[in-house]
């Protein structure tokens, strides 16, 4: 808003110092300008998708205006758990659960048939006035409910484990499984597929040249970020996670009525597939093989 005022003649229509102002900008600029990056470096790792390394994300920040150097970017995405995770060592301990495999992608290979067949498991920020927090979520792709969902500061493997814990809590899944989540690091680590092989499921990961894969998830985080998120204001850590509990366990698994489910809501929709499916129907997925 400065315009062609000098920075004396703006200190004295607002009748503050200008070592006064210094002092307060000083103080405040660096943490702006850090949340502004943050935000910008969030923006393009999901726009790409997670196959953005420092050195590109820096170069795209250069290209759009911003003044960044590689190691700043580096530093950022380290803390945030933004870096891209590659396999790096070309052997495999014969047995072992592999840390960084990039598996099959199986959604568009099943026809979804019942509940607990196909999860899908996805990561979002949300910028609070002072913070970025991480959402994990996980839901089961037939009914779209929500079976988990994990808040928290950081981006560490600990956050979708949580929500991953969560989900079989509650559902107590047969095995076989079909888990589907993106190439990100906090998916790919040895944790969380070791999780998953030891609960008997089978995990699945997106390419990128198939946009659609979680198309799931990604609707249900417009749908959270449109309805609730942007139309509330949070002050602190505590109040968003009273709120999205609120939205997500008691309003949108139970209330919401869904439009690709006949305009049912999650819970409403398992419950009549429950009530009106024969006992003699199989409960596993169709699985498609090279377009057969």
């Amino acid at each position: 808003m400065q315009g062609s005022l000098t920075v004396e003649r703006m200190c004295h229509l607002a009748q503050v110092s200008r070592s006064g102002f210094y002092r307060y900008l000083g103080e405040r600029w660096p943490a702006e300008e850090e949340l502004t990056l943050r935000s910008a470096i969030q923006d393009l790792v999901l726009e790409h998708r997670w196959r953005y390394g420092y050195r590109r994300v820096a170069a795209e920040l250069r290209q759009r205006g911003m003044i960044v150097n590689r190691k700043r970017v580096a530093r950022v995405m380290r803390e945030d758990n933004l870096l891209t995770v590659r396999d790096t060592s070309p052997f495999a301990s014969v047995g072992a659960v592999r840390a960084v495999q990039i598996y099959l992608n199986l959604p568009s290979r099943l026809k979804v048939s019942g509940p607990n067949q196909l999860w899908v498991a996805d990561i979002t920020y949300i910028h609070l006035r002072t913070e970025f927090v991480y959402l994990a979520v996980l839901l089961d792709s037939f009914s779209r409910i929500v079976i988990g969902w994990a808040l928290g500061r950081t981006l560490q493997a600990k956050l979708p484990l949580r929500a991953l814990e969560q989900a079989i809590a509650h559902r107590q899944p047969p095995p076989g499984v079909v888990h589907h989540s993106d190439q990100g690091g906090q998916y790919v680590c040895r944790e969380y597929m070791q999780a998953l092989h030891e609960h008997h499921m089978v995990p699945s990961m997106s390419r990128p040249t198939n946009p659609y894969d979680h198309a799931t998830c990604e609707s249900f985080l417009r749908t959270l970020k449109r309805e609730q998120i942007n139309a509330t204001v949070y002050y602190d850590f505590e109040s968003l996670h009273k709120e999205l509990t609120a939205f997500i366990d008691h309003y949108y698994n139970r209330l919401r009525l869904h439009s690709a489910l006949g305009y049912q809501s999650p819970e409403g929709f398992e419950n009549q597939v429950a009530l009106t499916r024969s006992e003699t129907v199989g409960n596993g997925p169709t699985v498609t093989f090279f377009g057969t």
